[in-house]
């Protein structure tokens, strides 16, 4: 049965390759371990195809460069090149739609940090709209950027001390309450903008808890 039929579990975390700075070949090799089913966007196309992986989906509005889809066709012979101009949404928001649509229930993100500040900062801060519809996990060879959930549900997991933790607001987060941190949050209120808490730790071998009433919080496991 050639991998190109293979029946993948929507459960398991499809792939988004972005058109921002390169990440490792290690992380990238980690991230392709278990075969998950590549979206890769626009132009990124250019710099993926010499990494000679599998690629299910090419998808963007092809506005810019100059993608010879003929050739990409020839080189990934069973890709769905999708179409999507709306020039509302970028090209990270229609791959992530898009994935919804098919019924996929998680995504790593990489390329998609770096390089360009607006990009950055866009495609970190939007990934609370999708909060109800998948989890989406923003990664490169520094960072691991996620959306922590809301009270009743309490964020635990375990971690060596010293950790480096950041929780990051979008906009104002209530209510938030942590556990095992260095600096610890009881009943506090992040702003974007005004009061962010980066650079925290952890402070024993252990779990840590992170709760919040309102808002949308986001954690960063940052190294250098």
């Amino acid at each position: 049965m050639s991998s190109h039929h293979v029946v993948r579990d929507l459960q398991e975390p499809a792939l988004i390759i972005a058109n921002g700075e390169a990440c490792s070949e290690t992380l990238l090799g980690e991230l392709l371990e278990w075969s998950p089913y590549v979206v890769v966007l626009d132009g990124a196309i250019h710099r993926v195809l010499p990494l000679q992986i599998k690629v299910d989906v090419l998808l963007g509005d092809f506005d810019r460069n100059e993608i010879p889809l003929e050739e990409v066709k020839k080189q990934q012979d069973s890709i769905e090149i999708v179409y999507a101009p709306d020039q509302n949404k970028t090209d990270l928001e229609k791959a992530i739609d898009f994935l919804i649509e098919k019924g996929h229930k998680a995504v790593n993100i990489i390329w998609a940090t770096g390089k360009r500040a607006d990009h950055t900062l866009g495609n970190i801060t939007g990934i609370v709209r999708y909060k109800n519809q998948i989890t989406i996990t923003l990664l490169d060879d520094y960072s691991v950027i996620y959306q922590l959930p809301r009270l009743p549900a309490v964020f635990s997991k375990w971690y060596t001390k010293a950790t480096p933790i950041s929780l990051i607001p979008i906009g104002t987060v209530s209510g938030i309450t942590t556990e095992n941190l260095v600096y610890n949050l009881v009943d506090e209120s992040l702003q974007l903008g005004y009061r962010i808490g980066t650079s925290n730790e952890v402070e024993n071998d252990g779990i840590i808890r992170i709760a919040y009433e309102s808002g949308d919080l986001l954690m960063l496991e940052c190294r250098d």
